[in-house]
């Protein structure tokens, strides 16, 4: 079993250098891989040694303890400064600084929302949209919370989303075997229950285009320009999603008669056709890469519903609850998946342990929660970072971590391999007017830098 453990390890640590690279170790898991799916420049690594050595000395605390002194010192920050560092192997604790105290996480709420799906769902489920025949003989758009449905293909993108061209083309075969050219559209967000806003929201997050109010049915997750990331976000995503499944309708062949309107599905109601996001493992990695507050919102979401609760935010913190305890992690509270909510508390002792779980060889179906983190100054968030003149050029390439920012606060939480390849887990937060991601990019390529042993 070492020798299992050991070989896992080594292969994550690699993954350090190679981002995202398809093997042996995640084939059973996960099919394919993002268009980066490309070895790292080595000219962004080039003191790494070639493999990352599970064997290689282990890190001593103190040493460790040495090299993190002067960038936390120099960081100004005093209180509000917490961190945890392990060894990712045996899980020493290497580091810590207030490890065991909660605070507000931010984006790195996401780590967390991703291990929780994909212990309850499991990585292979998908989330369903579909059209239903009505009791009137019209049709019901059904939205099943998958936020990355959109409108027509892009061959390009990583993974393939569901399509309503798809959906409009399959609902049009089958209303044409059955004699019917045109039907009226109503469409059905009722899959969703409670409040669309998360407790701990501030009202300007849907305006700057952080997120979209959450919802069951929604296209590229409520943005006007699907190409950009914070674009402006629709004001009724159901609605907009009704309005361009009718236009692909009609593209296909169906006539619509009226306004599509809101509706609930009968209960038993016959389905007509029906198309399926991509797999809960890929919406893991897009979330973490990306930092996709919508797509965190589904899978909380489906979090809850798989626990046994309702979909609504208080239905995933509930099911978060339960699966932390199945998992032994102790200290964390969270209110929504994506963490915008200044309500979540989540120790750097936590943050790690989930880590450490993620890359754990006995549990290959939270390897996503892993694979999905950025790279230094090459996927993700983490791209623009860690460059030449940033001052922590020794961590490119090297690490691989999910950011987190909110006003006042910034965390850092992933994998890191040291200057003798043995890799570590961490998790540095800042809670404090002053905190800025640059900052804890220092401590973690203090980590790069060491020769701890």
């Amino acid at each position: 079993m070492r020798q299992v453990r050991a070989r896992a390890l080594s292969a994550l640590a690699v993954l350090n250098i190679f981002v995202l690279v398809a093997g042996a170790v995640a084939i059973d898991i996960i099919d394919s891989r993002p268009p980066a799916a490309m070895p790292y420049p080595v000219a962004f690594a080039e003191d790494a040694p070639d493999t990352a050595q599970q064997d290689a000395a282990q890190v001593d605390p103190e040493r460790l303890r040495d090299k993190l002194d002067d960038p936390m010192a120099d960081s100004g920050v005093t209180d509000g400064l917490y961190a945890y560092v392990a060894d990712a192997g045996t899980g020493e604790r290497l580091y810590g600084r207030d490890a065991g105290r909660g605070a507000v996480p931010a984006s790195t709420t996401k780590i967390v929302t991703a291990v929780s799906v994909l212990h309850a769902a499991g990585p292979d489920t998908r989330l369903r949209t579909e059209v239903v025949r009505d009791e009137d003989g019209g049709i019901v758009l059904v939205g099943g919370g998958d936020p990355t449905l959109t409108e027509t293909r892009d061959r390009d993108h990583y993974p393939r989303p569901a399509t309503l061209e798809q959906l409009a083309a399959d609902t049009a075969a089958a209303l044409e075997e059955s004699g019917t050219d045109s039907v009226e559209l109503s469409y059905d967000d009722s899959h969703y229950s409670g409040s669309n806003m998360g407790p701990g929201w501030k009202p300007g997050y849907v305006d700057e285009g952080s997120v979209s109010t959450v919802h069951a049915l929604m296209l590229d997750g409520g943005r006007v320009d699907p190409a950009d990331h914070y674009s402006e976000r629709v004001g009724d995503p159901p609605g907009v999603t009704a309005d361009a499944f009718a236009e692909q309708l009609e593209a296909a062949g169906v006539q619509v008669t009226g306004e599509p309107s809101p509706a609930e599905a009968p209960g038993d109601a016959e389905a007509v056709a029906a198309v399926q996001s991509p797999p809960i493992s890929s919406l893991v990695e897009w979330m973490l890469l990306e930092s996709d507050n919508n797509i965190a919102e589904a899978l909380f979401r489906k979090i809850g519903l798989a626990q046994g609760y309702d979909a609504s935010f208080a239905g995933g913190a509930e099911g978060v609850s339960d699966v932390m305890e199945e998992l032994g992690v102790q200290d964390v509270h969270v209110e929504d998946g994506s963490g915008l909510s200044v309500n979540n508390t989540i120790t750097p002792q936590a943050l790690v342990a989930l880590v450490r779980l993620s890359a754990d060889p006995e549990r290959p179906g939270l390897y996503s929660a892993v694979s999905g983190l950025p790279t230094a100054h090459f996927t993700g968030t983490l791209a623009n970072r860690y460059s030449g003149a940033s001052g922590s050029a020794s961590g490119a390439g090297r690490i691989r971590a999910k950011t987190g920012t909110l006003s006042g606060v910034s965390t850092l939480a992933g994998t890191a391999y040291d200057a003798d390849g043995r890799l570590l887990a961490f998790a540095f937060m800042v809670n404090d007017p002053s905190a800025l991601g640059s900052t804890l990019d220092t401590f973690a390529a203090a980590l790069a830098e060491c020769g701890c042993s």
